[in-house]
C-alpha cells in the first residue's frame, strides 16, 4: 500500500511539473522554431558579427552561436561542422556554448524556479564572454585547422508557413515529451528515496560537497539531478524542492550558479568529441569555474550578511 502511495504521488508531482516547465518549453521552442525560418536569425548574425574578434573569432563564428544560444548544441555544433575553424576557435566556441546554449528555454524554465532572470542571463553570458576572452590570451597555440569526425547533417529547407508551423509543433511537442520522459520517472524515484529514507541518506553522503560549495544539506537532490540531466530538467527538482524541503533563496541561487557551469556535464562534453578538440580541458573547465564561482559567491553572500547584521547590533 505504501509503495502505491509513493508511485501515485510521485507520478501526481511528475505531471504537476510536466506541465509547469511545459507550458514554458512549448510556445518559446515553437517560435523560435518559426525563427529560424524568418531574417531575424540573420539579422542578429550579422549584428554581432563585427564583435567577434573580442573573442579571438572570425565574423561567421556568429553563425554557430546565434544557433546554439536560440537554438540548443546540436543547432551550434552542426553549424560549426560547415566552417572551416581552426582547432582554437572550435574549443572557444565549445566553451561558449557550454556556458550558454539553448539561452531562451532554459533561461526561461530556471527563472520559474524564482532566480530571477537578469541573473540567469548575466550568469551564463558572463562565463561565456570572459572564458573566451581569457583562452584566447591564454592560449598561443591551436593554430592548426579542425578535423572534424563523421556527423550526417540534415539541413532540408521548408518552403511555405503551414510546413514551418507543423515541424515547430512537431519540435516543441517533442521537447514537452522528452521533458515528460525524464521528470515524470525521476520524480517517482525522488518520492521513493523520501518515503524510503532514502534521500536523508544521499543528502548526507553529498554534505561534505554542498558545504563546500556553502549550501545546506536539502540542496543535495538539486544538484545531482542538474549535473545529470540538465538545467531545464534539474529545475523540475528545484521546483519541488522549494515547495517540500524549504531550499532558502540563497541556497537556489548557489545551486543555480554551479548547475550553469556544469548542468548536465557528462553529455554536454561528450557530444563535442566530434569537433576534433581536446574535451578533457573543456570538462575541467566547466568543472573548476563551477566550483570556484560558487564559493565566491557562497562567501560573499554569508559576509554581507554578516556585516548586515554587525552593522544593526552597532546600531541598537
Amino acid at each position: 500500500m505504501k509503495a502505491s502511495n509513493s508511485f501515485r504521488n510521485g507520478l501526481k508531482v511528475g505531471l504537476e511539473t510536466t506541465w509547469t516547465l511545459g507550458k514554458v518549453i512549448f510556445p518559446i521552442t515553437l517560435i523560435v522554431s518559426i525563427l529560424q525560418h524568418t531574417p531575424v536569425l540573420d539579422w542578429i548574425i550579422h549584428f554581432i558579427t563585427p564583435l567577434m574578434g573580442i573573442f579571438g573569432l572570425r565574423g561567421d563564428a556568429a553563425i554557430p552561436l546565434v544557433l546554439g544560444n536560440f537554438l540548443n548544441l546540436y543547432a551550434g555544433i552542426g553549424a560549426i561542422l560547415t566552417l572551416e575553424l581552426t582547432v582554437k576557435e572550435v574549443f572557444i566556441l565549445a566553451v561558449m556554448l557550454s556556458f550558454s546554449h539553448n539561452l531562451l528555454v532554459e533561461s526561461t524554465v530556471t527563472s520559474k524556479v524564482g532566480i530571477k532572470m537578469w541573473i540567469i542571463l548575466l550568469v551564463r553570458l558572463g562565463l561565456a564572454f570572459f572564458s573566451a576572452i581569457v583562452i584566447n590570451l591564454v592560449w598561443q597555440g591551436g593554430g592548426e585547422i579542425a578535423q572534424y569526425g563523421f556527423i550526417s547533417q540534415s539541413n532540408e529547407e521548408l518552403t511555405g508557413w503551414i510546413p514551418i508551423l507543423v515541424d515547430g509543433l512537431q519540435k516543441a511537442s517533442i521537447g514537452v515529451f522528452q521533458l515528460a520522459v525524464i521528470v515524470i520517472p525521476l520524480m517517482v524515484v525522488i518520492q521513493f528515496m523520501k518515503d524510503l529514507g532514502w534521500l536523508n541518506t544521499f543528502s548526507k553522503w553529498m554534505a561534505p560537497i554542498t558545504r563546500l560549495l556553502g549550501m545546506k544539506e536539502n540542496t543535495s537532490m538539486t544538484l545531482a539531478a542538474g549535473l545529470t540531466f540538465g538545467l531545464a530538467y534539474g529545475a523540475g527538482v528545484m521546483i519541488q524542492a522549494v515547495k517540500e524541503d524549504q531550499v532558502s533563496e540563497r541556497d537556489l541561487t548557489l545551486a543555480f550558479i554551479f548547475l550553469v557551469a556544469c548542468h548536465a556535464v557528462v553529455e554536454d562534453t561528450l557530444i563535442f568529441v566530434p569537433l576534433g578538440i581536446p574535451v578533457l580541458p573543456l570538462l575541467l573547465i566547466r568543472l573548476v569555474t563551477a566550483v570556484v564561482l560558487t564559493i565566491i559567491v557562497a562567501f560573499i553572500w554569508k559576509e554581507n550578511t554578516h556585516s548586515a547584521r554587525k552593522g544593526a547590533a552597532y546600531e541598537h
